[in-house]
């Protein structure tokens, strides 16, 4: 599951953009920031990222963007338009759909969420229980 970054420590290039990514959340990043900010060029950091996490630099900044949103819905009373808004996403719709994506919901729960904010909710605690387990920074 995308939840476990130990791997991404494994790597101090990999462990850079992380960092680097993470305080950007909000405001997205172009590939030629992300991999200045990390030591590299794009080339060496998609090949790092594929090499380490088996993902795209974007793949897996959209990842933890997810994330940090199942957290917020986890621990706070926010909407989650409210939820959207303050990890980078345009509206609530475009989160469900990210979330339906990367927990692996099926179809039709993807779209239930899609047309009901607190079914979303109620999906993502009933998906990860009391988030013990889950790390975020």
């Amino acid at each position: 599951m995308f939840f476990v970054d130990h791997l991404a420590h494994s790597d101090p290039l990999v462990e850079r953009f992380e960092r680097w990514v993470r305080g950007r959340l909000t405001h997205g990043f172009p590939l030629d920031d992300a991999a200045a900010a990390a030591g590299s060029s794009k080339r060496t950091l998609a090949r790092r990222m594929r090499a380490v996490l088996g993902k795209s630099p974007l793949s897996y900044f959209q990842e933890l963007r997810v994330e940090r949103a199942v957290h917020l819905l986890k621990t706070t009373d926010e909407s989650v338009e409210e939820v959207a808004a303050r990890v980078g996403y345009a509206d609530g719709v475009t989160l469900r759909t990210f979330c339906g994506v990367t927990l692996g919901m099926g179809l039709r729960k993807s779209e239930e969420a899609l047309l009901d904010s607190a079914r979303l909710k109620t999906l993502v605690l009933d998906f990860y229980g009391d988030g013990q387990n889950l790390e975020c920074r």
